[in-house]
């Protein structure tokens, strides 16, 4: 009886702590990335999933991919033709630049991503392909819907350095959680 209590309150407290929502609404029009760093420079485990980045139709599919640092990105050539992989730097930085080569129609490539930030990726092949990966330094990111708006569950109350990610170009701003929060982006450079 007692550990049924001691479970019970300890599940409130949890969701006191971490039942914060950050909401709001990204006026760019098109995908974009919303992700939260904590000021507090708390370290998180690494993701260990692996996600699908598809080359189909002479397209990268999804054009925008969200992911949590530590994860791996399968690029899939499912055209009939080859295609290259490639980014050229990650957040500006030219050392995190990377070049997987060239894919024959139905190979996979696979990259684990260890550092934050947003890359473009390309391929040197067709010129014309392009995707945005955004890579979150924590936990708690998310895509904006059609609408542009977005939501970040479960969160732990806060200070933290929140950034809108649209074609390449940060929004950041500092936003305090403290139960449900809005924070709304403007981006510039559509």
């Amino acid at each position: 009886m007692i550990r049924f209590f001691v479970l019970i309150a300890s599940l409130l407290f949890s969701s006191l702590v971490y039942g914060q929502k950050l909401t709001g609404v990204v006026k760019a029009g098109g995908p974009s990335a919303v992700v939260l760093e904590p000021v507090s420079a708390k370290p998180f485990p690494p993701s260990s999933q692996t996600v699908t980045l598809d080359q189909r139709g002479l397209k990268f599919t999804p054009s925008l991919l969200v992911i949590q640092q530590g994860t791996t990105v399968e690029f899939r050539n499912s055209d009939t033709v080859s295609h290259n992989v490639f980014w050229p730097n990650i957040s500006g930085n030219k050392k995190l630049a990377h070049n997987l080569g060239t894919a024959s129609s139905g190979q996979s490539q696979r990259f684990k991503f260890d550092s934050p930030g947003n890359l473009q990726v390309l391929c040197n092949i067709h010129p014309e392909m392009s995707a945005n990966i955004v890579v979150s330094p924590s936990p708690y990111f998310a895509q904006t819907d059609a609408a542009g708006a977005y939501s970040i569950n479960n969160l732990p109350e806060g200070a933290y350095k929140a950034t809108a990610w649209h074609n390449g170009k940060a929004t950041t701003v500092s936003v305090t959680v403290k139960g449900d929060t809005t924070a709304d982006f403007a981006p510039s450079g559509k």
